[in-house]
């Protein structure tokens, strides 16, 4: 089976959906730092399951100074830290930054797992990184050119020569001289011996949040790519870690309860935000760059329903998800369906199994058809006689959604439409969404809508218009959104030879 070109260890067939990369977090304050971290990776582990890691400081009483103690490698955040006691004695101290990987270039070496830390004039240093740099040929043919020896193959790893190689005197200005030197998308969990830093590109591509929680001894502090990270150790939301934004977390914090805060550029430029972390990346528990997911989505559904009105003169429509992130658009479809006089329900008609990993084969038989079967099961009752419209938030190669139809067909509905909640994908992204070639995508092999229905084999397919889709997601004041994926039109320039699509870690 041919592989993905930037990750040999990717089957094609399994980037029928775009992947998100990566998942950063940092905890500051907090006696048991690593353990909060590992539950946080635990939360986000949908953007990144080839490999975990956490880095956390803690004070060596023999040699009287902090030292790092890290533990990285490939699989899940249960896996990775399933060894007795990691967490408790080898991960000591009360600051950690963590990560969740998704590879999309170079190998599957453990050089490549984050987070990275280096030993330079100032210290000691670690950092985690979400996103994609556009600069990346030009910014590493320069350093090895001034004699950096790279570690890695990720362009992750140039914050950190960036950073050490800085003239300026203090570390917040190392590190806003090395950001403003990056270009591309970039969030970071950063740390020194005694402080917990984070930032935001100056487009603020990708998402990043600040909350706290309460020890014995006052307030913790955790940053995390999405809140579902503080559920999960009962943390409370602040804020998002704003555009442009470099902010400082450490001991003044823990006294005053205030976020030191510094610009990455000295004029913030309009925000730039994934439109796809609300489509489909995200958690719909979590809340992203200020605003709830599911709150987003459940518009995006309502959306459909204003342009695509499905009727069944004779019966209840059964309005399906393909599960899970498409649940909650199909609920604010079928809401406003029934509202426009077709009474349309909610259905489980396709029951997800949770098990079926990304390794699975299936021997002996059409591999494509037999995953989908393996990992989707109809519930006949819900769709045989049925007018069934079937949810999805986005088609990439179409393969999957073939398979998915042929699957559901077997069911005898009566009529099978599909909508999907986002306009037709048809670019690649550079800013740290994971997609295939923009021959690979569907929306580029066919004349017109039609005719990509008439392929996946449904009755009729609706994409969200992107003018609803834009009016589905939050209005603010200083805040647009990305959707090159939609429209070729990129909002960070791209340096010709400077990158290739997807060079993230």
């Amino acid at each position: 089976m041919k592989k993905h070109p930037n990750n040999k260890s990717i089957l094609v067939s399994e980037l029928d959906k775009a992947r998100p990369n990566c998942a950063i977090v940092g905890v500051y304050g907090h006696p048991q730092a690593s353990i909060m971290t590992y539950y946080a990776l635990h939360a986000l582990q949908h953007r990144g399951q080839e490999a975990a890691g956490i880095i956390s400081i803690y004070q060596d009483e023999k040699k009287n100074r902090k030292r790092f103690a890290a533990k990285r490698g490939p699989g899940l955040v249960l896996d990775v830290f399933s060894e007795p006691n990691v967490l408790t004695q080898t991960l000591k101290g009360d600051m950690a930054i963590g990560h969740n990987r998704y590879s999309t270039t170079g190998s599957s070496s453990a050089n490549n797992i984050q987070p990275f830390s280096m030993i330079y004039n100032d210290g000691i240093f670690a950092l985690a990184h979400n996103g994609n740099l556009t600069n990346t040929r030009t910014l590493r043919n320069k350093l090895i050119q001034e004699g950096s020896i790279f570690q890695t193959t990720t362009d992750s790893e140039l914050f950190l020569h960036l950073i050490a190689k800085s003239k300026k005197e203090t570390r917040i200005e190392k590190v806003r001289d090395a950001l403003q030197t990056a270009h591309g998308a970039y969030s970071l969990t950063m740390m020194t011996d005694d402080t917990l830093i984070a930032a935001r590109d100056p487009h603020g591509v990708r998402p990043l949040s600040i909350g706290r929680l309460k020890t014995e001894h006052g307030w913790a502090y955790i940053v995390a790519s999405e809140t579902a990270a503080f559920d999960i150790i009962s943390a409370e939301y602040i804020r998002s870690v704003h555009h442009n934004e470099i902010i400082q977390i450490d001991q003044d914090t823990l006294k005053t309860g205030e976020i030191k805060s510094f610009k990455i550029v000295d004029e913030t430029p309009i925000a730039h935000h994934c439109i796809f972390e609300y489509i489909y990346f995200s958690r719909p528990d979590s809340k992203i760059f200020g605003h709830s997911v599911d709150k987003v989505r459940r518009k995006l559904g309502k959306k459909l329903g204003e342009e695509m009105p499905i009727v069944d003169k004779d019966d209840k429509i059964r309005a399906v998800p393909v599960p899970d992130s498409a649940n909650t658009a199909t609920i604010g479809f079928a809401r406003v369906n029934s509202a426009n006089g077709n009474e349309t329900l909610f259905e489980l008609g396709l029951i997800r199994s949770h098990y079926i990993g990304r390794t699975f084969i299936a021997p002996g038989q059409n591999n494509r058809e037999f995953r989908v079967k393996a990992k989707f099961n109809v519930v006949k009752g819900v769709i045989e006689g049925k007018t069934v419209v079937l949810v999805d938030d986005s088609i990439v190669r179409g393969t999957t959604s073939k398979a998915l139809v042929k699957l559901v067909r077997e069911a005898n509905p009566k009529k099978l439409h599909l909508l999907i909640s986002s306009p037709p994908i048809k670019h690649p992204c550079f800013y740290g969404m994971d997609f295939p070639s923009e021959e690979e995508l569907i929306a580029n092999h066919h004349d017109s809508i039609e005719k990509i229905g008439e392929y996946i084999g449904v009755d009729s397919i609706h994409y969200l218009s992107k003018e609803k889709l834009m009016e589905s997601v939050p209005q603010e004041e200083g805040i647009d959104y990305c959707t090159a994926c939609f429209t070729g039109d990129y909002p960070i320039e791209i340096e010709k030879n400077g990158v290739d699509v997807n060079t993230n870690d």
